[in-house]
């Protein structure tokens, strides 16, 4: 299949044409293992799905991206059969594109300001995106920033050495962003990963059938490839203080960015029994300690035959469905508000449902009932609706006399998380607000401490993957102009 063809004629937009469909293995299939569900575009779906984007002369999509992808150049270069281009032309605003186009949620981003989708359904922008970066990394070797297929502009070239030094605490979204970008610009930048291999919540809070770790390991290697420095097993307020980084290893300037994965609980009766697991640890085990292959991978879980899964975000979608694939013959997703109110993006609720998991909603947990020491049963309330809350949903309010119960073996907890005291508690003069989440400004990351910037979860508490990246990118930005002045 060529890079490119000579007749660069554009298709003629066909806007009333259906959204391309994306491949998908069968959810009676998918739901016992752990492969991609999404199959990805194949060539000519590519070409069809491109040939319905208008290339409007004032485009709205790229407003919706976080990080202000060029998306009418990348999504033109596909018309034209130049994949390779295509993805490079992302490469420039984005490090991450083979993972943005699995997880990122395009349809509350750039696909919902698409010209397109206000007559006819948007153009599938996400879709287009993984298979530009799935081509590249089949066609080309990824680490090659600057191929003579590629690129047609030095954006993607490196600048000369700038001798100055940046430490970036965390390898996940917005760490990578970071990273990527002040090495683009010429900085000697370190990476520091508490945990045994890089990508953060990439490779421990997403599962294998959302996006295979794999990519994870080829978008790390990319932007290794321009020269950031990987150390792994650096717990930052522990081997090293900022402090240190900053006094003793000369680093000019600092990125926070080790995200916000302390768990939270509800603190009901029984959540200390056998059984019950906070999402972070349930998904760590299996998606980073690979449980799901135990014993060929010594990382043992308990997944009981009946699952209650408690929470209604990505996190709670991706417990279940990995409780599902674990052997579990019963998944319930218990979530206090309504289904319209369900945080997750709908692509996920829709697989969770077809995979067979049960949805009770207007339902809250006020009991995790044991014996022997081990999870028997879970006491739920039912809710209604009441007036809005701070959050503009309207709060769940408990029914009198609805109590009833499920009969588990295992609970997962996933209603959110919270910040490692760690970094703040050693980082005299940054400021921390009162949840703990670092104070900083929004716009460029700066903190209270000189040299120190900050982005991602750490700062915002849990958001997604595309605005963590967001946040990085901003951060380096600030940082090179930072680092001009000393």
């Amino acid at each position: 299949m060529p890079d490119e063809v000579k007749d660069t004629k554009k298709p003629a937009p066909t806007p009333r044409q259906p959204r391309t469909p994306m491949p998908e293995q069968p959810a009676e299939k998918r739901r016992r293992n752990f492969q991609e569900v999404a199959l990805g575009y194949t060539e000519v779906d590519a070409l069809k799905e491109a040939s319905r984007c208008l290339q409007c002369k004032k485009p709205k999509c790229q407003e919706g991206c976080p990080v202000n992808v060029d998306i009418p150049t990348f999504v033109g270069l596909i018309k034209e059969k130049k994949y390779i281009e295509a993805a490079k032309a992302i490469k420039v605003d984005n490090a991450l594109p083979a993972v943005c186009g699995r997880v990122c949620p395009q349809e509350s981003q750039c696909e919902s300001l698409c010209l397109l989708g206000k007559r006819f359904e948007p153009a599938a922008i996400g879709r287009l995106e993984r298979f530009v970066a799935d081509y590249e990394a089949n066609h080309s070797n990824p680490a090659d920033i600057s191929s003579e297929t590629g690129d047609t502009s030095d954006k993607n070239k490196k600048d000369r050495p700038s001798g100055y030094k940046v430490a970036v605490i965390g390898s996940g979204p917005a760490g990578l962003t970071c990273a990527s970008d002040l090495a683009k610009l010429g900085h000697e930048v370190t990476m520091f990963e508490a945990l045994h291999k890089p990508g953060g919540v990439l490779i421990y809070g997403i599962p294998e059938f959302r996006l295979p770790k794999a990519i994870v390991q080829r978008e790390v290697a990319y932007i290794e490839s321009l020269g950031v420095e990987l150390r792994v097993n650096s717990v930052i307020g522990n081997l090293f203080t900022i402090d240190d980084l900053m006094s003793e290893m000369d680093y000019n300037a600092v990125f926070i960015a080790n995200g916000a994965g302390f768990p939270m609980f509800m603190n009901i009766p029984g959540e200390n029994l056998n059984g019950v697991y906070s999402a972070n640890e349930f998904l760590t085990r299996a998606n980073l300690m690979k449980a799901y292959l135990f014993p060929e991978y010594d990382t043992p879980i308990n997944c009981g035959n009946k699952v209650a899964v408690v929470g209604g975000g990505n996190v709670a979608m991706d417990s279940a469905r990995v409780s599902m694939r674990l052997g579990a013959e019963h998944v319930y997703l218990v979530y206090r508000r309504s289904d319209e109110e369900l945080p997750a993006r709908r692509e996920e609720v829709h697989h969770a449902k077809e995979e067979g998991i049960e949805f009770k909603l207007l339902t809250n947990p006020v009991e995790i009932i044991g014996e022997n020491g081990a999870v028997k049963a879970i006491k739920c309330i039912e809710m209604e609706l009441g007036e809005p809350d701070d959050s503009g949903r309207r709060r769940p309010v408990p029914k009198k006399g609805s109590e009833f119960t499920l009969d588990v073996d295992t609970v997962i907890m996933s209603i959110g998380t919270s910040a490692n005291p760690l970094i703040g508690a050693s980082t005299p003069g940054l400021e921390l607000n009162k949840r703990g989440y670092i104070v900083a400004d929004e716009e460029n990351g700066k903190t209270t401490k000189k040299g120190v910037y900050a982005g991602g979860d750490i700062v915002t508490g849990s958001a997604t993957v595309i605005a963590a990246m967001g946040a990085g990118k901003r951060s380096a930005a600030a940082i090179h102009e930072y680092l001009q002045t000393q």
